[in-house]
């Protein structure tokens, strides 16, 4: 008896996945990895921008307490203050601020003292203490190295006497002493006396920026005489910290110089467009010395030469042809 093989088999049907699904799981896979890396570098700008903004709040944190500290010796209690609760309001771990901010506090509201007259009302001043006084007194003054020689005395006598206050005496004077030198145009030593004042605090704007336009200015004075090319560099970025000098020339007199001593050293090798660029640069500033007037003229010269003026072509005169006035010799 035959069988039909056939019906007993079961019906199998197997399903492919078709293109468009391979397709959509693909696209999805891209879709999830860029948003993968997106998501990774916006988390790293995030870091970067945090790491920089906590770096500037560090700063300002440190400036604004140094000056609270001088602010606070010198009775401006209101300004003091403010400092420190600012300080304490952005970063309540700020060391010493609290404490600073309580003394501020106490010292506002203590009732002040009916003095006493007296015969003798001479301060029992003596060590340490004095030369504190005496210190507070010649910064009053603006006497910056006398009151750094006071705080120096100090310290020897008593180097744990109120040392935040002194600190930040230290660096008032130190700082004001040093931009006072440049100003003056003594650049070496006040770049000494405010890299002294950047051992107690973080420098301000100003005086990082004229401490570094004297640097600039001893580096293009380095090359005076020797590299012309080099001096019209330096002393053309110096004149960007406003008008330094060092005791005998302003940058400004120091760039245009060397603009015109450059400016001979091309003539002299031949290049004469470029003498001539540096000779206009100079004039900006000031007249040309004789030597410089007179490489601009002939650098004028040779760079852009006049033009001939060209000869009036001859006009051609129209009329009859001459006639021949001798009488022709009959042949015979």
């Amino acid at each position: 008896m035959s069988q039909d093989l056939g019906s007993t088999q079961p019906n199998l049907k197997i399903n492919k996945p078709k293109r468009w699904q391979r397709f959509l799981l693909n696209a999805l896979g891209i879709i999830v990895l860029l948003a993968l890396a997106i998501l990774g570098g916006f988390r790293s700008g995030i870091g970067v921008r945090q790491s920089y903004q906590s770096s500037v709040m560090s700063q300002q944190l440190s400036e604004q307490f140094t000056y609270a500290l001088v602010d606070l010796q010198f009775g401006r209690y209101e300004n003091a203050k403010q400092r420190l609760e600012w300080i304490i309001q952005n970063d309540p771990s700020f060391p010493e601020a609290q404490q600073q901010l309580t003394n501020v506090l106490v010292l506002m509201n203590q009732p002040t003292p009916t003095p006493t007259p007296s015969l003798t009302p001479t301060p029992d001043f003596s060590g340490a203490e004095e030369a504190f006084s005496r210190a507070q007194q010649l910064i009053t003054a603006q006497d910056w190295p006398g009151a750094i020689g006071a705080l120096d005395e100090m310290r020897k006598l008593d180097p744990t006497y109120n040392t935040s206050l002194v600190d930040g005496m230290y660096y008032f004077a130190l700082r004001n002493y040093g931009v006072k030198l440049i100003n003056e145009g003594n650049l070496e030593g006040g770049i000494y006396q405010i890299a002294l004042a950047e051992r107690f605090g973080p420098l301000d704007r100003d005086a990082n920026g004229l401490r570094e336009g004297a640097r600039v200015y001893l580096i293009g004075a380095s090359f005076w005489e020797l590299d012309w090319k080099q001096a019209v560099f330096y002393f053309e970025q110096a004149r960007n910290w406003g008008n330094l000098w060092d005791g005998t020339m302003t940058a400004s007199a120091r760039y245009q110089s060397a603009l015109m001593r450059y400016g001979d050293e091309l003539l002299a090798d031949g290049d004469a467009c470029g003498a001539y660029l540096q000779y206009t640069s100079a004039q900006t500033l000031g007249a040309l010395d004789n030597t410089a007037s007179e490489g601009f003229t002939e650098a004028s010269q040779i760079c852009y030469p006049a033009t001939e003026t060209p000869s009036p072509t001859e006009t051609p005169t129209f009329g009859p042809p001459p006639t021949d006035t001798e009488t022709p010799t009959p042949t015979p």
